[in-house]
């Protein structure tokens, strides 16, 4: 099952691993970067590998099953 969700940055954008772990989909920063490195996150239709990519308003981030949209 699909699970959308909407996320609010606070300021110009939201470093990559820091939005992992703000979601709880990652658990530690350790646990994000693995995320990041099996090439398991999209972002805006092409797979993002840079763990501190800067992350901004209209971004769509997907891991797995999980839709983000950044507002």
């Amino acid at each position: 099952m699909e699970n959308n969700t909407t996320f609010k940055i606070n300021g110009e954008y939201i470093e990559l691993l820091a939005l992992l772990k703000a979601l709880g989909i990652a658990q530690t920063g350790g646990h994000a970067k693995m995320i990041v490195d099996s090439e398991e996150v999209i972002r805006n239709g092409e797979i993002e590998l840079r763990r501190r990519a800067k992350c901004v308003k209209d971004d769509l981030i997907v891991v797995g099953n999980q839709k983000i949209q950044l507002t």
